[in-house]
């Protein structure tokens, strides 16, 4: 296993850090592979009070169990979700010390006192109103460093950061979503500890595909290389894989134990690769919705959206699998391409001059069967 400075609170954490989001239906296996894991090397976890493995049981009472016999090794965090008004500071502490009791534990090392943190939010309520409370668990010692998670834009997680209260963050980055890139390397240079969340794509990395996988050498699989690729930014301090099975908890260690993730060369060459593929991806459909709304309810840029994970990335599996998504009980109705009648309006007003008809036929046909 790899170790990295976390910023510059003289912490040594794992590359790979064990993200306690999809715990399976079985607690005691969710053990057992916990603890493989930090059997391999890893001795970081993370988690949050909302989170709950498939069994029902809160991923925070899961973790208190696989803790157990490695305290000291492991480096223990989770989140606090309570920070929009008319939330209170109350109700936050309340969130906190449920969590101590879930994990069974007096203390918490790195404290992500806002999950999903929103700009707005900070300046409107937690700054006001709820930061006093923070900084008084702190001061008690109740966790040692003080984090945030966040899906808010780049420009604003680049702000929060600025705030100069925070010691580290949890944001998304991954080979198809590199936009939080510039927020990264920021967060890097004030020295703070940079975690990384979805390094698979939230799973669309987790298929496997022969294109991307022929970008690298030596590549064991489609989230080999995801996870690789995250690991080689070196503004990282760590990456977090939900992982639920003892496979993968064997091959994203394995992965995390490689020295040299990807060389400058191999970066610089998925770089370009992927480049090309985005270029490839908007002439077919930048997803600008100029066509819509379409009179038979076709989610055209959806269906596209899909057939683009086929076409370009080779996620072909992931693609069916959106497009699947599409039909009568989508949550806005949206329909197949089967459903088009061919009426032509949504060709005149496409910028691009796409052949909708035509493309809508085909994306019908390679993912819906048709």
């Amino acid at each position: 296993m790899q170790y990295r400075d976390y910023g510059k609170t003289g912490e040594q954490l794992s590359a790979l850090g064990f993200g306690a989001m999809r715990l399976g239906d079985d607690d005691d296996y969710s053990v057992e592979i916990i603890r493989r894991s930090f059997d391999l090397g890893v001795n970081y976890i993370d988690t949050a009070s909302g989170y709950t493995a498939g069994s029902g049981t809160p991923s925070e009472t899961v973790i208190g169990r696989a803790i157990k016999g490695y305290e000291g090794k492991v480096k223990i965090a989770t989140k606090n979700p309570k920070y929009r008004s008319p939330e209170t500071a109350d109700t936050w502490w309340e969130n906190l010390e449920q969590s101590l009791t879930r994990m069974d534990v007096t203390h918490i090392d790195f404290y992500k006192v806002c999950h999903f943190l929103a700009l707005d939010a900070f300046e409107d309520n937690v700054q006001p109103n709820i930061w006093d409370t923070i900084m008084k668990a702190k001061e008690q010692g109740i966790f040692t460093y003080t984090l945030f998670s966040s899906h808010d834009t780049p420009e604003n997680i680049i702000t929060l950061c600025e705030t100069g209260l925070f010691d580290g963050m949890l944001v998304q980055y991954n080979l198809l979503d590199r936009k939080n890139e510039p927020a990264i390397e920021y967060a890097a240079e004030l020295g703070m500890g940079v975690e990384i969340m979805g390094p698979v794509g939230g799973g669309r990395l987790g298929f496997a595909s022969e294109r991307l996988e022929g970008m690298v050498p030596d590549v064991a699989s489609t989230p080999d290389l995801a996870l690789r690729f995250v690991l080689s930014n070196p503004n990282v301090s760590l990456a977090l894989s939900g992982m639920s099975t003892m496979e993968m908890v064997e091959e994203n260690c394995a992965t995390a134990a490689r020295e040299a993730p990807l060389s400058a060369e191999e970066r610089s060459r998925v770089l370009q690769a992927v480049s090309e593929n985005e270029r490839l991806a908007e002439l077919y459909c930048t997803g600008c919705d100029y066509c819509m709304p379409c009179p038979q309810n076709v989610g055209i840029s959806r269906a596209f959206a899909a057939m683009n994970m086929h076409r370009v990335w080779g996620l072909t599996e992931v693609a069916k699998h959106r497009y699947a998504r599409l039909g009568p009980d989508h949550r806005e109705g949206q329909l197949q391409a089967g459903a088009c009648i061919e009426c032509g309006i949504c060709e005149e007003k496409c910028p691009q001059k796409i052949p909708i008809i035509e493309q809508l036929k085909e994306t019908h046909k390679a993912l819906g069967g048709g």
